[in-house]
């Protein structure tokens, strides 16, 4: 008579202990992650509110009532105050606030991503590759890297963007190239101290070129570190995105960008408060989220911190 094991369920199966394959040791390092990451309640709020902002990108134009490039009547639309028909109340052109704010939502998280996609990588890579080869190399890389790093992040995108000329995409370029430098230090610092670990020692002798052992072995271990503090930085890149359109430097007239409708409502923060507060209440609390995902996912992820 043969009998069957039991079959595991799937918590069972990823918190086992003895992992079958290597997925399986993947996905149950992913599950362990998730389930102390649960535990973190302000963490857990950040989550929500990047979550909710990807949601309400992602369905501007089912959640928008109205167009948020198209006005009102000027006679009877302008400067409304928040009510049932106008959440967050009009503007200076009769263009309903909470539309624009919703479609703002998309360039936010536009800006974010793409400064996220170019800096990251080029972070890493001088970091690790200074970090590695140590010498002239580190030399010469870490003294660049000082340079971006000796002035402030927005007076240096204020200089590219100036060079670049306005426009929403050069300001992602010129937040993107002012945003690498701290993640390269970070990189270097994480590989200075695992280049002359025992498995990378073995991995050199076994005849793996230095690019093979940066990207495959160095890069993986100072990932986590890195993505902590892209995290971290996503408010500041919000901030310095919405200093650039309040300055006319970022996105031009009539996108629906943050920090442009703050500044087009500075005329008016006395008498009608709401053109100016609302997309700088949107600002706080997206800033606010990253930040409170940033910190949950350092006490998650830092192999440093105290469980």
């Amino acid at each position: 008579m043969s009998t069957q094991a039991p079959r595991q369920s799937l918590g069972e199966w990823l918190r086992s202990e003895q992992p079958a394959s290597r997925s399986q040791a993947r996905l149950g390092q992913i599950w362990r992650t998730w389930v102390l990451f649960t535990g973190n309640r302000l963490g857990m709020v950040g989550l929500g509110i990047v979550v909710l902002l990807v949601l309400v990108a992602v369905f501007a134009d089912v959640i928008a009532p109205y167009d948020p490039l198209l006005g009102g009547d000027l006679r009877t639309a302008r400067l409304l105050p928040p009510s049932l028909e106008h959440l967050m109340g009009t503007d200076d052109l009769a263009r309903d606030i909470f539309s624009r704010v919703v479609h703002g939502a998309r360039l936010t998280l536009m800006v974010v991503a793409l400064v996220a996609i170019i800096a990251t990588p080029i972070g890493l890579l001088v970091g690790t590759v200074s970090g590695y080869f140590g010498g002239w190399v580190d030399t010469v890389l870490m003294r660049i890297t000082d340079i971006f790093l000796a002035f402030p992040r927005l007076i240096l995108a204020l200089a590219f963007v100036a060079a670049l000329g306005p426009g929403i995409e050069n300001a992602i370029i010129a937040i993107a190239i002012t945003s690498w430098p701290p993640y390269a230090r970070l990189a270097r610092a994480e590989t200075l101290t695992i280049r002359n670990a025992e498995h990378i020692d073995a991995i050199r002798l076994q005849g793996a070129s230095p690019p093979r052992i940066i990207w495959g072995h160095v890069v993986p271990l100072c990932l986590s570190s890195v993505i902590i503090r892209v995290t971290l930085d996503m408010a500041g890149i919000i901030l310095t995105a919405a200093g650039l359109g309040f300055l006319g430097l970022g996105a031009q007239p009539p996108q629906p960008e943050w920090g442009a409708m703050i500044a087009g409502g500075r005329r008016f923060i006395i008498d009608y408060w709401w053109v100016a507060t609302m997309p700088g209440i949107a600002i706080f609390t997206v800033s606010l989220g990253f930040n409170l995902l940033g910190d949950g996912l350092r006490d998650v992820l830092d192999p440093k911190a105290e469980k």
